[in-house]
C-alpha cells in the first residue's frame, strides 16, 4: 500500500484539477480547484477526488510543480479560469480569525487508499482535457462505468495516478494521420505507470459555432493543432477564407468560444463537445479522412497479470549498446521467434544526448543517442517474449517494460463517430 507524502510545510504551491461529483454536484457546474497559500475557513470539494480537506491539501502539495509569485490575490477572491469558479485555500491553516486554533483534519485511513473495484464500476479516470474532448470518450469506452476527471494537462494525468486521487489514466499515444504524441511518450519513460490496457476511438470532428451565426461571418477557426491539420482540405472546400488558430484541446475551443461569445469565431472538436457548450454544429464529419483513429493507453499503478488465453501486447523502451548492426540484432530477437512488432518508435537520449565515435580513416564522428520504444503482439506470460527479452538486454544498456495487456479487439467502422 502507499502512502502520500507530507506536503512541504511553507512553500507556497499552485495546481489546479477539475473534479466531478458522484454524489453532490455544485449549482454552477464542476469547480477547478487553485491551491495557494491563503486563509480560508472551509471549503467543500466534490466527493470521488478526495475525501477531505486534508487529502486535497496533501495531494495539491505533492502534483504542485510552480511556486505562486510574491503577489497574492486579493482576500476572499473567488476568480474564474475556463468558465469555472476557482477557490483559495490555505494549505496550513492555524488559527480561526485569530480566535482559536482549528480542529486537527482527520489523517488518511486505510479505506481512503483502497484499490478500486474492479470492471470500470467506480473507477476515477483522469485525462487531459475539459468534458467533451475525444480523451473523456476513450475514458468512457475503455471503463464505461467510471468517473471521468479531467486534468489540464497530460502530466496531471499522470501525478493524479500516482498521488490516488485518480485510479486510471487514459493518454492518446498515437493517430492515424497525425502520428506519435512525443510528449507522452516522454512522460512514459519519466513516471512509474504501467501500462494496462489499450482503446482505439474514431475521431469524428464537427464545425461548430454559437447558436445563429453563419459560416460566411466566421473570420477565425480554432482547435487543436492536430485536429486543424486533419480537417485543413475539407475547411478549404467548404470555402472558409478564415484564420486557424491552434488551442490546447478541442472541447477547450468550444468551450472558450461559449464563454467569450465570440460570434467570429467557429471551432472543431466532437459532436459531444456542441452539446455540452451550446454550439451548433455548421458542418459534420469534416475530417478529411474518414479512416482518422486515435489509440490510447491506459494507465495504473500496478501492472495486471499477463494471460495466453487472448491476444496480448507488450510494449517496451530500450537503450542498445554501442556496436555494429546492434539495432539489427536486437529486433533480430523479435523475427526469430515469429513475433510481429506493430509499432517502433525512436526519440533522443535526454541523458546522452551525442555519442562521439572515433574513426582512423575519416576522423571523430557525432551521433544522436535514441531510446527506442516498440510494441509487439505478445503476452509476457509466453516463453517466447520472455527469451525474446533475454536475448534484447544482451545488446541493451537499457530495457524496461511498460505494461503487457489486453489488444483492443473491439470491431470498428470508419463511418462511425466518437
Amino acid at each position: 500500500m502507499q502512502a502520500l507524502s507530507p506536503p512541504p510545510s511553507s512553500s507556497s504551491l499552485s495546481s489546479s484539477i477539475v473534479g466531478t461529483s458522484r454524489r453532490r454536484r455544485p449549482p454552477t457546474g464542476p469547480l477547478v480547484v487553485h491551491c495557494i497559500h491563503r486563509s480560508y475557513d472551509s471549503v467543500n470539494f466534490p466527493a470521488g477526488v478526495v475525501s477531505s480537506r486534508s487529502d486535497w491539501q496533501s495531494s495539491c502539495a505533492i502534483l504542485s510543480s510552480k511556486v505562486v509569485g510574491q503577489e497574492q490575490p486579493p482576500e476572499n477572491s473567488i476568480a474564474s479560469v475556463n468558465g469555472h469558479k476557482t477557490i483559495d485555500l490555505d494549505l496550513v491553516p492555524s488559527s480561526n480569525n485569530g480566535n482559536r486554533p482549528l480542529p486537527l483534519q482527520k489523517p488518511l485511513t486505510i479505506t481512503d487508499l483502497a484499490p478500486a473495484p474492479m470492471h470500470g464500476s467506480q473507477l476515477r479516470v483522469a485525462y487531459q482535457g475539459v468534458p467533451g474532448a475525444y480523451s473523456e470518450a476513450a475514458a468512457g469506452k475503455a471503463y464505461p462505468k467510471c468517473e471521468a476527471i479531467p486534468c489540464d494537462q497530460f502530466e496531471v494525468a499522470f501525478q493524479a495516478v500516482e498521488l490516488w486521487i485518480a485510479d486510471r489514466a487514459v493518454l492518446p499515444v498515437e493517430n492515424s494521420l497525425g502520428g506519435s504524441i512525443h510528449r507522452n511518450y516522454d512522460l512514459l519513460l519519466r513516471h512509474r505507470l504501467h501500462i494496462v490496457g489499450e482503446v482505439q476511438l474514431p475521431v469524428h470532428h464537427c464545425l461548430m459555432a454559437l447558436p445563429g451565426v453563419r459560416k460566411e461571418y466566421i473570420t477565425r477557426v480554432i482547435s487543436h493543432p492536430q485536429a486543424l491539420a486533419q480537417c485543413e482540405h475539407t475547411l478549404t472546400k467548404l470555402g472558409l477564407q478564415a484564420a486557424r488558430e491552434a488551442v490546447d484541446d478541442t472541447a477547450g475551443a468550444a468551450e472558450y468560444i461559449a464563454a467569450n461569445n465570440l460570434r467570429d469565431t467557429a471551432a472543431i472538436a466532437s459532436a459531444r463537445a456542441a452539446e455540452l457548450y451550446g454550439m451548433q454544429i455548421l458542418a459534420d464529419g469534416i475530417q478529411d479522412d474518414c479512416g482518422n483513429v486515435t489509440r490510447f493507453v491506459m494507465l495504473a499503478r500496478e501492472p495486471i497479470i499477463p494471460r495466453t488465453d487472448r491476444p496480448f501486447k507488450t510494449s517496451i523502451v530500450f537503450a542498445h549498446d554501442k556496436g555494429t548492426s546492434v539495432l539489427f540484432k536486437v529486433l533480430s530477437a523479435f523475427a526469430f521467434r515469429n513475433i510481429n512488432l506493430t509499432k517502433i518508435e525512436s526519440r533522443p537520449h535526454r541523458n546522452r544526448p551525442i555519442r562521439l565515435v572515433d574513426d582512423a580513416n575519416v576522423g571523430t564522428a557525432k551521433h544522436f543517442e535514441y531510446l527506442f520504444y516498440v510494441d509487439f503482439e505478445a503476452s509476457m506470460a509466453e516463453v517466447r517474449a520472455q527469451n525474446a527479452l533475454a536475448e534484447v538486454q544482451e545488446f541493451a544498456s537499457f530495457l524496461r517494460v511498460l505494461g503487457s495487456y489486453p489488444m483492443d479487439m473491439t470491431p470498428w467502422s470508419p463511418s462511425g463517430g466518437d
